[in-house]
């Protein structure tokens, strides 16, 4: 890059980061007072008349695990249901039914937040399963994912309680309180950018050549704005938010990427407010900002270096790349949208160099807790925070103690299952997707397009995409089979729900302790030091469960 193009990049950097800064406490407040708010505004109250909910009632742990799963399960059959029987819907655009397996993963992908696409979005879904089915679920996947984190934070904030608040209560109030109005402003601003919405169809033009081509409508800014906003990722067409309809300038640009970021990084703040220790968020928050930063300066480092003699005679690694956007800006992206579980893309990551494609990789495998998904970052980043509490008091020959609470043996065991979870359901699917005879031989003929440690980077991601809740997808390999379909859905069902489960048995088994005084002991988790050493459980965590796969496929192929 020259000076000029240097100079702009590190001038949408600054800006991006004085927004969120400056937004960082009035948003985090207004997020803890959502929650902790005795007062139910008349629409919330006409839903729990509907609902059968009382809204005074809490609930244990297990009850709110059971509301979780209850609603999660409705979704998937909704959303599955629609596929099905879309030839028969209003404003299906001629569209037919997608197949058994496809539907499948598209439902349990909306759902659990990761929004994995294996189809073409604007030939293979209508406007109405575009309108009922996906984009609802941009919406209460989101606020699923906030409801566990704060039952978390109540977790920590309880004492002798055996109830860490009523799901219900929070799920609506992260939709109509938070999302829904945040949401109706973001795509009123991406409206002015230039993001398409209409209910238009298909349109005919003829070309300059004279050929003719067909041009594709429909409700985008609605669904980007929540795509975004809510950590989903899941894009309207194809091309995602490397579409011009969906993303067309730099400035678009830049605040998709700031949708992603807010809430993420105001959840510590709510924290650090609901605990009573706005010092504890700040180092939350310190942690997550620092990793972010690491990130973005090696990704963009990664690309502007180039990968070998072609790119550097050709004088940037553009192939794959907006020139709308250029290559700050689209690491910016791809940066943000791995280390949230957002998954959109403003660049194809096939095309990146193998140590600058390794990144995102590294960013979801981290837990995406820098700042991670809404909702789901916050509750990632406060189980780490648990193993390194743990970690310190070994250190110091004390009792660990997060918060006042102590951090025995269910807690630390609920934490370490918690960190399992992803990496088996990551290393299991892409050593399956190779041992299975059958299946290696469908996935090496016709699913991979690239042979060899490339080919092996494919797979890799893509089970790390699903297994996270991301959704991003690496390319270069058909996804749309019936292996790829069944055991990514499995992969993105399972690594979304065994966590959560997990967390709301933490939460419920810190809400039930007393808060212990501090002392002399007692280890500071608000200070640089913690900061530092919850950085350092993070990035060794990472290292000691991926490295020896990462050595196989992008380090082996950067190094060579």
């Amino acid at each position: 890059m020259d000076a000029a193009q240097i100079g702009f990049a590190s001038l949408q950097i600054a800006t991006l980061a004085l927004i969120l800064v400056l937004l960082y406490r009035p948003l985090g407040d207004y997020i803890a007072r959502v929650y902790t708010s005795p007062r139910d505004l008349a629409l919330e109250r006409g839903t729990y008349r509907l609902i059968g909910v009382d809204p005074r009632a809490e609930q244990t742990w297990q009850a709110y695990a059971r509301g979780v799963l209850l609603f999660s399960l409705v979704g998937v059959v909704l959303v599955y249901a629609l596929q099905r029987v879309q030839p028969l819907l209003p404003f299906s655009l001629g569209l037919p039914a997608p197949s058994e397996h496809l539907s499948f993963n598209t439902a349990i992908s909306f759902v659990a937040n990761t929004n994995w696409q294996s189809y073409s979005p604007d030939v293979t879904l209508g406007y109405t399963v575009q309108f009922a089915g996906l984009a609802v679920q941009n919406f209460v996947s989101a606020a699923v994912g906030m409801a566990v984190a704060i039952a978390l934070v109540r977790g920590f904030a309880y004492r002798r309680s055996g109830t860490i608040g009523n799901f219900w209560v929070d799920l609506v109030r992260g939709l109509t309180r938070i999302l829904l109005p945040m949401a109706v402003i973001a795509a009123v601003v991406l409206l002015a950018g230039g993001v398409v919405q209409n209910v238009a169809g298909f349109a005919d033009v003829q070309t300059v050549a004279g050929a003719t081509q067909s041009i594709p409508g429909g409700p985008v800014a609605s669904q980007e704005a929540i795509k975004l906003l809510g950590t989903n990722g899941g894009g309207f067409f194809n091309a995602n938010s490397a579409h011009p309809f969906e993303n067309p300038t730099p400035w678009t640009n830049l605040f998709e990427v700031f949708l992603m970021l807010v809430i993420p990084f105001a959840m510590p703040r709510a924290f650090g407010r609901i605990v009573g220790d706005d010092r504890q968020g700040y180092a939350i928050v310190a942690v997550m900002a620092g990793l972010f930063v690491a990130s973005l300066a090696l990704g963009t480092w990664a690309e502007v270096a180039g990968g070998g003699t072609a790119t550097q005679l050709a004088g940037a690694a553009m192939e794959g790349k907006e020139a709308r956007f250029g290559i700050a800006a689209s690491a910016l992206f791809n940066a943000t949208s791995t280390l949230t579980s957002t998954g959109a893309v403003n660049s194809m990551l096939d095309s990146y160099t193998p140590l600058g494609g390794m990144l995102p990789m590294l960013n979801m495998m981290l837990g995406e807790i820098a700042p991670g998904g809404v909702g789901s970052g916050l509750y990632g980043m406060l189980v780490l925070a648990v193993i390194a509490v743990f970690v310190g008091g070994l250190l110091i020959g004390r009792t660990p103690e997060y918060l006042g609470k102590k951090i025995g043996p269910r807690e630390i065991k609920l934490a370490s299952l918690y960190i399992l979870v992803t990496p088996t359901l990551v290393l299991a699917g892409t050593a399956l997707s190779f041992a299975i005879p059958a299946v290696r031989e469908d996935v090496e003929g016709t699913s991979i397009w690239n042979p060899g440690v490339h080919g092996l980077s494919e797979v890799l991601y893509a089970f790390t995409s699903a297994a996270n809740n991301n959704g991003s997808a690496f390319a270069g390999i058909t996804a749309n089979t019936p292996w790829f379909n069944t055991a990514l859905g499995v992969a993105m069902l399972l690594g979304r729900f065994i966590p959560i489960v997990l967390v709301l048995a933490l939460a419920g088994s810190l809400a039930a302790q007393d808060k212990v005084p501090s002392s002399a002991g007692t280890l500071p988790t608000h200070r640089p030091q913690f900061a530092g050493l919850l950085a350092g459980v993070v990035v060794i965590i990472t290292a000691l469960t991926y490295f020896p796969v990462l050595t196989l496929g992008p380090l082996a192929e950067g190094l060579s």
